[in-house]
């Protein structure tokens, strides 16, 4: 999981920060980063001030709505996340206090309920998609993603129980815990709460405005590209994207480097080098495509042979931080299970600071779980995906004992470098080996096996997601002497209503992003080629009857979903779904797939995938880390490109300031933060508004719902752009000349000083 990766490495030091106290200790100075013998949290035990207040739960789970909608939108384009806690934290100091005086525990609670809809979001996004390319994208809905992202919250959140006191208490001094301490200062210093919410709130006004008038206005071209006859295969593109620009600027140079070199070495080196040699191919196709080298565009040789070669160099790069963290993992363990036989034998708590979620809570929560997964999976399984009960129970098993195993493992991992370098997608692809290892030598092949695999990999990977932020939630609330029990109940909260803004973002952009793409291609029904299955007998488009058929791995129609008519014996359309094209083409996701159908089908373009294996080994050897470069092989150069020019933007302001803009409480940041919001809030803005726009839309939804909207709406409704600039609403150069211009804002706002 690349998660901000930057934040646990380069975060600096938590300064000390004096402020005056209302209470007997407003003459001693508070520091997060005091020795064990020396630290007070900055509320101490004895006093009592407002914290679970309704006005504070009810603007966190607002929080959680948001931002757990805007972080799957920018992760499944993007392949990363950013952390969501500091800017939650401004935003509350300033919103709370326009409604009164607010405490810092209220704000507190604010950013503890919000910023589980972020975490969430990613282990949701990086596991569940990957129904989609298993064969089951009919199966993607709502309620399918609700329940696996709520089990796998609750999960995660109460596995963080008993594990509080030591990870966070006994070894203060030992684990940093860098975004939960440098969230802990930014409360602290909550009187300057204005001024930082001021920048969030210009990169979100900014990057609102330059979003709206590029995605919905058309004003200008979203990806400026060239495609060069001298340099057949390669094409040079940007996605010039408000949060694309933001992300590369929070993640850094280095970083974002990183990944674009990825993306030059697949775009730039392979994809032309496929294009040179494979033009002696002619006119035969070369598996895993099923068109000739010589007729695709770089698009197409980036879907047929660029994807499987990133998934082999994704996961290899997620297992390598695996091993290179097993020390970590063995002791996290060990400490961890000692932990929660120590927390049997603890008296009740003696203070409010020490007073925790009761321990019988965690054991029949776990045991619900598993009686939750036992009954989603026989009662309301997916169709063509049907397990037995015992199976369904021993995959509830599974959740729970790996869920532990790994919560405890993110935990102090992200207590001793940061949750950005928490191996999330390691564990995950840990899991989904271990269980599909299981299932072969059970002999459970078949493909509602692969099923049944990913959904614990799925709950598995959320619950160690969620730990990771958790264990820094939890850590900002020991230093500024926050109760832990409210604390654990507005993430219990937070999850609760997030997973609802997730689901629906999930559905949305696939059914948003979806085209059906007129194919042509001979099938017989009755004897379909090898990797190609029937996913659904009736299939409606358009007001006609198809058959949707699925293929996978198949040598003679190409990996997705079509709509089969039986009355010509043709496949008539591709089924674009959203999720895993190039606009959300969920790198994570595909994986997890890739990962499965190795294992159980061993049907997998291995030749590819050993390639990017063998990258990244060489990368690692050179002595760059090589999850941000496999990331970046996979992902299209356009997305890597638009990250960079973030990165380089913050390098010009380091150089011209002379100073490391660090913090993630630092002017540049705070804005990109707007501008990552700005991206997210109104892509999904434009995505809505071209489902209204569906001419299908009136049998979709109520008929009030169409009289009121009057539904479909006009198609140029709101792209008025090309009509009133003509030309230059699709020139390349104008697109390049807006980007560059919010390019200069942000340098502008990242150099002026916070008042």
């Amino acid at each position: 999981m690349v998660h901000n990766p930057r934040a646990g490495l380069g975060c600096p030091a938590a300064r000390e920060v004096r402020v005056s106290k209302p209470s007997a200790t407003s003459d001693r100075p508070w520091s997060s980063t005091a020795p064990p013998g020396e630290f007070r949290p900055y509320i101490s035990p004895e006093e009592s001030l407002k914290e679970f207040t309704i006005r504070a739960v009810i603007l966190g789970a607002l929080f959680g709505l948001l931002f757990g909608a805007i972080t799957v939108y920018v992760g499944l384009r993007a392949g990363l996340t950013v952390s969501a806690s500091i800017p939650i934290s401004v935003l509350s100091i300033s919103i709370l206090r326009a409604f009164g005086r607010s405490t810092i525990l209220e704000n507190n609670i604010v950013q503890t309920t919000g910023s589980a809809g972020e975490s969430l979001a990613a282990g949701v996004m990086f596991t569940i998609p990957a129904l989609i390319f298993l064969g089951f994208g009919s199966e993607f809905t709502f309620w399918r993603i609700f329940p696996l992202a709520l089990l796998g919250g609750w999960l995660g959140v109460l596995f963080m129980v008993p594990l509080r006191r030591q990870l966070i208490v006994k070894e203060h001094g030992n684990l940093a815990f860098p975004e939960g301490t440098a969230c802990a200062d930014v409360l602290v210093a909550g009187e300057r709460g204005g001024s930082f919410a001021g920048r969030v709130f210009w990169g979100l006004g900014l990057g609102g405005v330059y979003t709206f008038l590029m995605k919905t206005v058309l004003a200008w071209t979203e990806q400026p590209e060239a495609r060069p006859r001298w340099f057949p295969g390669a094409s040079f593109r940007v996605n010039i994207t408000s949060e694309y620009l933001g992300v590369g600027y929070i993640i850094g140079p280095r970083v974002s480097g990183i990944l674009f070199a990825g993306g030059i070495i697949s775009w730039l080196v392979m994809m032309p080098a496929i294009k040179f040699y494979g033009q002696m191919a002619g006119g035969t196709p070369i598996y895993p495509s099923t068109i000739p080298i010589p007729q695709m565009t770089p698009d197409d040789i980036w879907r047929s042979y660029i994807r499987p070669m990133g998934a082999g160099a994704v996961a290899a790069a997620g297992l390598i931080t695996l091993l290179r963290t097993l020390p970590t993992i063995i002791s996290a363990l060990r400490a961890g299970l000692k932990d929660v036989r120590a927390e049997g034998r603890d008296s009740a708590a003696a203070s409010r600071t020490e007073r925790d979620v009761p321990m019988r809570w965690v054991i029949v929560g776990s045991i619900v779980i598993i009686a939750m997964m036992w009954v989603l999976l026989t009662f309301h399984p997916m169709q063509g995906a049907e397990t037995r009960w015992y199976q369904n129970l021993l995959a509830g098993v599974f959740v729970v004992v790996f869920g532990f195993l790994f919560v405890t493992v993110a935990g102090r991992i992200s207590g001793l470098l940061g949750n950005s370098s928490n191996p999330v997608s390691g564990m995950s692809i840990a899991t989904l080996m271990a269980t599909c290892a299981i299932f072969f030598v059970a002999g459970w092949t078949a493909p509602n096996y692969s099923v049944l695999a990913l959904m614990i990999g799925g709950v598995v990977c959320t619950a160690a997601a969620i730990a990771g932020a958790t264990s820094q939630d939890l850590k900002t609330g020991y230093l500024v002497g926050a109760t832990p029990f409210w604390q654990q109940m507005g993430l219990l909260i937070g999850v609760t209503v997030s997973t609802v803004a997730i689901g629906a973002t999930l559905n949305l952009m696939n059914k948003g992003l979806e085209r059906y793409l007129p194919t042509e291609i001979p099938v017989s029904i009755q004897s379909l080629p090898s990797g190609v299955k029937i996913e659904r007998d009736s299939f409606t488009y358009q007001g006609k009857n198809y058959a949707l058929i699925n293929s996978l791995g198949s040598h003679e129609v190409p990996d997705g979903e079509y709509l089969y008519d039986p009355t010509t014996n043709k496949i008539e359309y591709q089924w674009a779904q959203g999720i895993g094209g190039d606009k959300a083409p969920a790198p994570q996701a595909r994986l997890m797939a890739t990962v499965i159908n190795g294992i159980l089908n061993q049907r997998l373009p291995w030749h590819l995938v050993l390639m990017g294996v063998a990258l990244v080994i060489a990368v690692e050897i050179l002595g760059v880390r090589s999850l941000a470069f496999a990331t970046g092989s996979y992902l299209s150069i356009a997305t890597t490109g638009a990250m960079f020019a973030g990165g380089l933007v913050r390098a010009l302001v380091e150089a011209t300031t002379k100073k490391k803009d660090e913090s993630e409480a630092s002017p540049g940041a705070l804005y990109s933060s707007g501008l990552i919001a700005a991206g997210g809030v109104f892509g999904l803005l434009g995505i809505i508004i071209n489902l209204l726009q569906d001419p299908e839309i009136s049998t979709r939804v109520p008929q009030w719902l169409t009289s009121i909207l009057r539904l479909p709406w006009r198609p140029d409704l709101f792209s008025f752009g090309p009509k009133l600039l003509g030309p230059l609403a699709t020139s390349h150069l104008f697109g390049v000349i807006m980007f560059v211009l919010l390019a200069a804002s942000l340098f502008y706002f990242a150099r002026k000083k916070l008042d």
